[in-house]
């Protein structure tokens, strides 16, 4: 009975309240995602075409890079047309930040995301309002391919969860609407493992969220504890690799299909799995993708953000595409697998896990004056922080460095410092920002293996 009035009261009069459409988009978007192929390509040719005027008119980086280039907006008659287009990567969006931003917005009324992804590498991302609701419909549709319904509880195994961010606001928002209880990844124990669960048990959430990794750890502990009875309708994995043997264990224990899932800070959802789990459709009503040969880097066009259109993004990440037909019927476009995503947790001298991903929004944008961070545990007690410096890191960014090591990891944690011209990817093709050699050797002090 909760779900269905969460689902079909307070959903729609908080949505009204807050004038957002995305239930409204959410409609269109279920609709739509049965046309055939060849209807989906054309949707994107148009936006496409759209976003790339916009751009051009409006966006001063933009004018004067494909200017440079020899390219204009009118040349794209065919998605294919796009290849000639200059790639954009992360550190041109660093470097041209606000050359970025659309002219016609004012940058102080638009959603501003600040993320260092898996990378180390942080960014700042402006969206405006309308793009947020339609991404946010889109996410939704996704989840429900997983089973859950919105309305339903939701169960999120996640670093720093938002809503603490808005006060008591923030904290009614969620106790009311979204309904989500939270495993905070930033320090996982035995304890908190064992007090999460305690909570599943009772709430029966609908959906099950959180980093790949996070998910398996939740599972083991389950197993070991021979607790069976925590069912959701859809486990959603994300933000790292799922590897075949960590959702063979978590579908073991819950009984339930992962739902993986793949995005980013800087354009929302890119792909995921549907009820079929063999492979992930990509969002092609909000991003188009494209895949650079032999390589596998995969790019990324973001259709619906007018505030700061991020197009041929190079996101860092390797995948392997697919040109077949889902038996699920929909139209959406294909990609295999995604390759090289993955950040490692890191143990703390007390047993504690910290999740790499959590730490790159609670410890690498933090550092003033780093353009990119990479944290190594070499062991326990030491730490590398490895820096790609810029013109301001100086003594404040080793005082803060310092504090962040002892608030974080503990005071018995020595850590050094060592600035580097770069930092190169893995053998995957990826940047990967965490790197622990203790880790492997130290998950079965929480009893978490099983």
């Amino acid at each position: 009975m909760l779900d269905f009035l969460n689902r079909n009261l307070m959903q729609p009069l908080m949505a009204w309240r807050a004038g957002s459409r995305h239930l409204r988009y959410l409609r269109e978007l279920k609709r739509r995602q049965y046309d055939p192929p060849e209807a989906v390509r054309e949707r994107q040719l148009v936006a496409l075409q759209a976003q790339l005027r916009h751009a051009w008119e409006t966006v001063p980086y933009y004018r004067a890079v494909w200017k440079r280039a020899g390219v204009h907006p009118d040349d794209v008659k065919s998605l294919a047309d796009l290849e000639a287009f200059p790639v954009l990567t992360k550190a041109d969006i660093r470097r041209h930040e606000r050359a970025l931003v659309s002219c016609r917005y004012d940058i102080r009324r638009l959603r501003r995301k600040r993320t260092s992804g898996s990378t180390g590498v942080p960014l700042t991302v402006y969206i405006d309002e309308p793009a947020v609701q339609w991404k946010t419909a889109c996410t939704i549709r996704a989840d429900e391919w997983s089973g859950y319904r919105l309305g339903q509880r939701v169960a999120k195994v996640w670093g720093n969860p938002e809503y603490r961010h808005f006060g008591l606001k923030g904290r009614l928002r969620n106790f009311l609407l979204d309904r989500a209880v939270y495993l905070d990844t930033l320090g996982l124990s035995a304890e908190r493992i064992a007090a999460f669960v305690a909570r599943l048990r009772r709430h029966r959430p609908g959906l099950l969220f959180g980093h790949a990794h996070s998910l398996y750890l939740l599972a083991c502990h389950l197993r070991k504890s021979g607790i069976s009875d925590v069912r959701p309708h859809g486990i959603v994995s994300t933000a790292m690799v799922l590897h075949r043997w960590q959702r063979a264990v978590i579908e073991e224990v819950f009984s339930v299909p992962v739902t993986d899932r793949y995005g980013c800070e800087e354009v929302s959802l890119i792909a995921s799995e549907c009820e079929m789990h063999n492979g992930l459709h990509v969002n092609a009503d909000s991003v188009y993708t494209e895949v650079l040969d032999g390589s596998g880097k995969l790019l990324v066009t973001d259709l619906t953000n007018r505030a700061m259109p991020l197009i041929r993004y190079q996101i860092g990440d390797v995948v392997v595409p697919s040109s077949r037909r889902c038996p699920c019927g929909r139209g959406l476009p294909l990609l295999e697998r995604v390759e090289g995503r993955e950040a490692d947790y890191v143990v703390t001298p007390d047993g504690r896990l910290i999740s790499g991903i959590s730490l790159t929004e609670n410890f690498a944008l933090l550092i003033p004056g780093a353009a990119q961070v990479q944290l190594v545990q070499e062991s326990l007690t030491e730490l590398l922080v490895r820096v790609v410096p810029d013109d301001d890191l100086g003594a404040e960014s080793r005082r803060r460095i310092d504090e962040l090591v002892a608030a974080t990891f503990g005071p018995a944690v020595r850590w050094h410092l060592e600035l580097v011209d770069a930092i190169p990817p893995g053998p995957g093709g990826k940047y990967r920002f965490c790197i622990s050699k203790v880790v492997p050797h130290s998950t079965g002090a929480l009893d978490v293996r099983g």
